[in-house]
């Protein structure tokens, strides 16, 4: 017999296991704890979309400064630069011209002084929109640009006597494929109103002719059709000449109600009531 068993005046006490029991395992957790994890992922989504809607304005949409007297300068230069690109590259048949004509043949007389006569735009020209949007409480600058443009300016001394352009709406593009099928969709209604145009109804005097590089301005006033709404305007024009080039910058307000544009608003996207059509236009001689 051990000093454990009978007769032993040591006396054990017995000890307790774990509660184990289903009832104890199975019992339900508190709604409440439910609730505040729900809360908890909640907050935790409107954080990251906030954060990413704020990387969006202030990173990826890099939009493009609005369009100034450096960029007027900027599109001659390049203009000139790609013209005497194309220049070199094509046949000279100037020596043969030049020998074969006679000294009074009009195909070797000397090019006209001045820019009397019409003038055409080209594809180094700018154009577009510059409306202000607040993206879910973030101010974005919404920027939209194009250079499909047709039409003629005519020049008399140093008066522009007229001026039509014709610019292909859809062609304008941003930084955002979504804003742009709004764009040419409810707002702009391309597939009706494909294009906006805008023609001088009072000529504008420069009072002298700008020297190579010198910038002049001038008011002109003329009819801005936008989505097929007509009405007359007038603004500031800087203009711009080279030997063989003539550049012009100017921007319009527009009010969008003014020509039956529905305030762009969308979803999340709240715009003004207004915005800016910019351009800068390149001529040459057709």
């Amino acid at each position: 017999m051990t000093p454990w068993q009978e007769g032993s005046d040591v006396t054990t006490t017995p000890q307790t296991a774990p509660d184990t029991s289903p009832e104890r395992a199975d019992e339900p957790k508190s709604p409440w704890r439910w609730v505040k994890w729900a809360a908890l992922g909640l907050v935790a989504l409107v954080l990251l979309g906030y954060a990413a809607i704020f990387i969006y304005a202030n990173v990826i949409n890099d939009s493009p400064d609005k369009l100034d007297s450096g960029d007027l300068s900027e599109a001659l230069v390049e203009s000139t630069i790609a013209a005497d690109a194309a220049t070199e590259s094509a046949p000279d048949v100037t020596a043969q011209v030049a020998t074969t004509a006679p000294a009074d043949d009009p195909v070797a007389a000397p090019a006209v002084e001045g820019f009397d006569g019409a003038w055409a735009p080209t594809t180094a020209s700018e154009f577009g929109y510059r409306v202000d949007e607040v993206l879910a409480g973030v101010n974005v600058t919404a920027v939209g640009r194009g250079n499909d443009i047709t039409g003629e300016l005519t020049i008399e001394g140093a008066t522009a006597t007229s001026l039509d352009v014709v610019i292909d709406v859809a062609t304008i593009e941003s930084d955002d494929g979504r804003r742009d099928g709004q764009f040419r969709g409810r707002i702009m209604e391309t597939d009706q109103f494909p294009t906006a145009t805008f023609s001088l109804t009072s000529p504008i005097d420069f009072g002298a002719l700008p020297a190579d590089g010198e910038q002049i301005t001038a008011t002109a006033t003329g009819d801005l059709t936008l989505h097929g709404v007509t009405r007359e305007v007038t603004f500031e024009l800087t203009a711009e000449a080279t030997a063989d080039r003539i550049g012009v910058l100017g921007n319009i307000p527009v009010l969008f109600s003014d020509y039956d544009i529905d305030n762009p608003s969308f979803g999340a996207v709240t715009t003004e009531d207004d915005g800016l059509l910019e351009f800068v236009l390149v001529f040459e001689r057709p």
